[in-house]
């Protein structure tokens, strides 16, 4: 074999400040991006699995938000227990981006309440939040070709699995449909998200919603690990593993129609249907009451669609959202009808 093609069939080390993980080798280091008041590192945790083949680079991370868990799971079970050892290309496992939130259980960095996903991709002479992004960014986000972030809805609420992702960048879209989820919504997220600034500068980066905080939701981390098996097929790092299709699929998109129902009433809600929820257009989604139940206030699906978002505490102000409905064409309608009708052990692909 020439020395030409010995190099085509080897990897390349993955290197960050301080120090490298070479072909075939593996680490977990606990990463300092930042000092407490004690003057104590502040370290996040990273597992880096560098394949002996050549591959992209896909970086996994969660817990941007602290109290968002469902994603700290899905990333360590990958890092940990999937066997690895013919991994065509390197793979950066972040399991908790926000430490400081995630030892307060709470969503934002506890530092000045700040929101380190819309801090990114952070500056080195800024404020802390911007420091830490700035730190994170540059060592594992930007080295790699692509990446997922995973997510929860925030507290009170719960989202379907989903996908929210820049449609209109192609190879964020390859990478949002090969995650194989039924919905997709499209948008090119807010400043300072992860997703967002790294698309920007050339790392495809989509985010996965999915279930509630400051919990583990076994089926939807199960599904989420579908999804990444299903990515990294997509883009070789996985060779025995294959792409795999939902059943059925709905982009959201501009021309598409997607609201926040929201209260118009104080109350005590009464939700009809759950998170995921096929809805009619005219179907009472929920009834808001009184403590007496003398006062009742429907509320009515404005169109056909999927509930991807509901509150889950079930007290509300006027104006609190009630659930994120997004709407479903006829063609995909009839497809999800036709799954939800199908006998409970029928594949998906099938139904």
């Amino acid at each position: 074999m020439s020395s030409e093609e010995d190099a085509s069939d080897s990897n390349e080390a993955f290197t960050y400040i301080g120090g490298k993980v070479d072909p075939g080798e593996s680490a977990n280091i606990r990463y300092g991006i930042s000092e407490t008041y004690l003057g104590d590192p502040v370290r996040i945790p990273v597992t880096i699995i560098n394949g002996e083949h050549p591959g992209p680079t896909v970086f996994l991370s969660a817990a941007a938000h602290g109290d968002e868990l469902n994603g700290i799971e899905v990333v360590r079970e990958v890092a940990h227990e999937w066997p690895l050892d013919e991994l065509h290309g390197c793979l950066v496992c972040l399991p908790v981006l926000n430490v400081p939130g995630f030892l307060a259980q709470q969503r934002y960095l506890p530092i000045y309440d700040r929101d380190l996903n819309r801090s990114f991709p952070g500056r080195d002479d800024s404020t802390s939040a911007k420091r830490m992004a700035h730190r994170i960014f540059t060592n594992f986000i930007e080295p790699c070709d692509l990446g997922i972030d995973l997510h929860t809805s925030t507290r009170g609420r719960t989202n379907m699995l989903h996908v929210r992702a820049d449609m209109d960048d192609p190879d964020v879209s390859r990478l949002a449909r090969a995650f194989a989820s039924n919905v997709i919504i499209s948008s090119d997220g807010p400043d300072g998200t992860l997703r967002r600034e790294a698309s920007d500068v050339g790392t495809p980066t989509i985010t996965i919603e999915m279930g509630e905080a400051h919990r583990f939701q076994r089926h939807l981390i199960d599904r989420a690990l579908d999804g990444v098996r299903s990515v990294l097929a997509e883009y070789g790092l996985l060779k025995a593993e294959s792409v795999r299709w939902p059943g059925w699929r709905t982009i959201i998109e501009g021309h598409n129609e997607k609201t926040w129902l929201r209260a118009d009433a104080g109350g005590i809600v009464d939700m009809h249907f759950e998170c995921g929820a096929l809805v009619h257009e005219g179907d009472r989604i929920c009834t808001i009451t009184s403590p007496f139940k003398t006062d009742n206030n429907p509320i009515y699906a404005p169109f056909t669609g999927v509930m991807v978002g509901v509150l889950e505490n079930p007290v509300v102000y006027p104006g609190n959202p009630l659930c994120h409905l997004v709407e479903l064409d006829q063609a995909t309608l009839r497809a999800v009808e036709s799954e939800q009708s199908a006998p409970p052990d029928t594949p998906a692909e099938m139904a």
